[in-house]
C-alpha cells in the first residue's frame, strides 16, 4: 500500500493546505497545521544550516523556523509583511516553515492523485505523496511528516543517532 493510500485509508477524502514556493504549488496534510502567521524576527542558531533561520518563542514553545525556499532553492527569499510561516505539529513537536504564500484548503480523493515524478520538482520524490490537478493547476503533495523529521533537515533525533550517543 502506498503512502497516500495509507493516509486516506480511514476516509475517502483528505484535506490539504496549499501553498506556493516560487512558481510551484504544494500541499500538506491540513491535520499537521497548527496555525498560519506572518514572519517575525528569529533568534539565530550558531552553525545551523542556512535554511534553518533560527527559533522563535511561540507562547512558551521554542519553535525552529525552516525556510523551504532556501532549502529547495525556489522562490525569491525576502522577509517582509507578506512572508508567511506555517506552524506545524509534527511528532509531538512544533516547527515553522517559511513559504511564499498560502492559497487554499482542498479536498482530494485517492483517485485524484498521480504518482510523483522522479525529476523536475524541488523536493526529493521520497518526500512526495503525489501530484494532483485542482482548477487546472498542478499541486505537489508533500509528505511533510517525512520531510520535517528527515535526517536531512536534522530537526529531530532519529532512533539511530540517539542509540549511538548512549
Amino acid at each position: 500500500m502506498d503512502q497516500f493510500s495509507e493516509s486516506v485509508a480511514a476516509s475517502a477524502v483528505q484535506e490539504f493546505l496549499t501553498f506556493s514556493l516560487g512558481d510551484e504549488n504544494y500541499a500538506i496534510d491540513i491535520l499537521t497545521v497548527k496555525e498560519i502567521r506572518g514572519y517575525e524576527s528569529v533568534t539565530k542558531i550558531a552553525n545551523a544550516p542556512t535554511f534553518i533561520k533560527g527559533v522563535i518563542n511561540l507562547r512558551g514553545d521554542i519553535v525552529p523556523i525552516v525556510d523551504l525556499r532556501i532549502k529547495f532553492n525556489v522562490g525569491k527569499v525576502t522577509y517582509d509583511e507578506f512572508t508567511i510561516v506555517i506552524v506545524l505539529h509534527i511528532r509531538n513537536r512544533i516547527v515553522g516553515i517559511v513559504v511564499d504564500g498560502v492559497s487554499d484548503v482542498v479536498s482530494l480523493s485517492k483517485e485524484q492523485l498521480r504518482p510523483p515524478p522522479d525529476f523536475g520538482v524541488a523536493f526529493n520524490s521520497r518526500y512526495l505523496l503525489g501530484l494532483a490537478t485542482v482548477n487546472e493547476q498542478m499541486i505537489i503533495l508533500v509528505d511533510i511528516n517525512e520531510l520535517i523529521s528527515s535526517e536531512e533537515l536534522g530537526l529531530f533525533d532519529t532512533a539511530e543517532s540517539m542509540a549511538a550517543r548512549t
